[in-house]
């Protein structure tokens, strides 16, 4: 077996692009190597499709670009997608026995757009079935495991893209943050990963969970590789109704992220000694409460000291609402996939039922066979939740404390503080297996995510330490920037990882 490149010589996106630029390394050997990897770690069971051929055209198409000196910055960098993106090629399964074998016809935007970019794809990546979870476990094609411990879940729902990258499969990945799964696995699984304000990419082909909360974002180990993704993936889709045209005022394009990123950086560079002087961080106090397990709550507050020495200035904020955003978020979020997922009939496409004696039977039938138990749980609260006589007592009020959240995080942002940090989970990662007779104990550990969905703000999570030496797993810093502020976000986190060092553990090398 040959060696895994991206795990021993090029662990970023800057480094590989350099030996590839320079022709020390070809795009196909990277992708042998990735594909070796892969194989090699196969029960981590983060992949659910691999096809060698359809990789290695991608990456022949890279070394031609690299040969002609056409490359961009991601040319021949090799990724994975979620398995909610629709690829052509591919399967796309969301991992559920509803779409067990569904191969779209076209491209998600955000897959053509990495495409375009000369990215090469290793393959489609394991998640909680319709990205409905918070561990992975409920993937209808098993469970992935966290490459720190094997009996521990990845988190979720993009738990698939967070174990290929802290394994060193790829260098980066695509995930969807619909309550906090792009944050919540990058913090799990020890690596960084970035939800952008909601519409600033595009939602075109990326299988519908809650449609006024799903947002696709990146996942890899370092900031500055999460920005020459972000800054590829964003940009207005006139195919998707909920993508932004405009930015606080400036156009939604490729680039504006990185713009943004530099002008950050300029202005941390030009405010003294410092680089970060003068920023002021909120904490806030309802995220330290006594769900809060200790060996986390002392990561963060050591990271919260690193950013204090580096001239931020932390000031204490309250989000009030924070433990209402759990049944706020478990009320619109099953509303929106009660209505998102009623076109998985058994009529025009996905899994039909062998036996019936009707059109009803039916479409009964090949939805108890298709969906997993956690999709018809949340189908079933939302069909409640939107039923006649339980509409405005559920659903509108629901979206009347959603409304409340915003106002909360607008009156930190307007008044207290330039972001907010905190904990991403309240522990680290779990067994596999620990909720399961308990299945929506895993809700409530989203509790420091759900509000920024809700809000719809730019957030990320970035490693900060280690859990005890009882269960010495990654745990996560999240940052929540005000809308439009990935840039700020990257920048400052940047500045974190040059000065630390967790981005760049590794299982085995801790």
């Amino acid at each position: 077996m040959s060696r895994n490149l991206l795990h021993t010589e090029f662990d970023s996106i800057a480094a590989l692009r350099n030996a590839l630029q320079g022709r020390k390394v070809s795009a196909r050997e990277v992708a042998v190597s990735a594909l070796d990897a892969a194989h090699a770690h196969a029960g981590l069971n983060a992949f659910l499709q691999i096809d060698p051929e359809l990789t290695l055209a991608q990456a022949q198409a890279a070394d031609k670009l690299l040969d002609a000196g056409q490359a961009t910055p991601l040319t021949g960098i090799p990724i994975a997608h979620k398995d909610v993106f629709v690829t052509q090629g591919w399967r796309t399964t969301a991992a559920s026995k509803m779409l067990g074998s569904y191969v779209s016809p076209f491209d998600a935007t955000v897959v053509g757009k990495l495409l375009q970019a000369g990215t090469v794809s290793i393959g489609k990546l394991n998640c909680d079935e319709f990205a409905m979870g918070s561990g992975n476990e409920n993937s209808a094609f098993g469970p992935t495991k966290n490459p720190w411990d094997h009996s521990a879940v990845p988190g979720g729902s993009s738990g698939g893209s967070a174990a290929a990258v802290a394994a060193g499969l790829v260098l980066a990945a695509t995930g969807t943050d619909t309550g906090g799964s792009v944050r919540q696995p990058a913090a799990l699984c020890g690596v960084s990963g970035i939800k952008p304000t909601y519409g600033t990419v595009s939602r075109y082909g990326m299988i519908a969970y809650g449609s006024s909360l799903d947002q696709a974002g990146p996942i890899a180990r370092h900031a500055r590789d999460l920005l020459d993704l972000l800054d590829t993936m964003s940009g207005f889709d006139p195919r998707d109704s909920t993508s932004l045209e405009t930015c606080d005022g400036a156009q939604n394009i490729p680039g504006r992220m990185r713009a943004d990123f530099e002008g950050a950086i300029k202005v941390q560079n030009a405010s003294g000694a410092l680089p970060l002087q003068g920023l002021r961080i909120g904490v806030p106090t309802e995220f330290f409460n006594a769900g809060l397990a200790s060996d986390v709550a002392d990561a963060v507050e050591a990271a919260l000291k690193i950013f204090e020495s580096l001239g931020a200035v932390r000031v204490s904020i309250s989000l009030p609402r924070t433990e209402l955003s759990i049944p706020t978020y478990y009320v619109i979020a099953p509303a929106e996939a009660s209505s998102n997922l009623s076109r998985y009939d058994g009529v025009r496409y996905g899994h039909r039922a062998a036996q019936y004696h009707d059109l009803a039977e039916m479409t009964s039938r090949s939805r108890t066979e298709g969906f997993g138990p956690e999709v018809l749980r949340r189908i079933m609260v939302g069909t409640y939740v939107l039923s006649h006589g339980y509409y405005d007592a559920y659903y509108l009020q629901a979206q009347r404390v959603r409304r409340m959240i915003v106002n909360d995080f607008q009156q930190a942002f307007t008044n207290q503080c330039d972001v907010i940090m905190g904990p991403v989970t309240p522990t680290v990662a779990k067994h596999i297996g620990d909720n399961r007779e308990d299945p929506t104990a895993d809700w409530l550990a989203d509790v420091y995510t759900l509000g920024v969905s809700l809000a719809g703000l730019p957030a990320m999570s970035i490693p900060c330490g280690f859990g005890s030496p009882a269960r010495p797993l990654p745990i996560g810093l999240q940052i929540i920037g005000n809308y439009f502020n990935e840039g700020q976000l990257l920048a400052i986190a940047d500045r974190f990882q040059q000065v630390t060092d967790w981005h760049q553990r590794k299982p085995g090398q801790q």
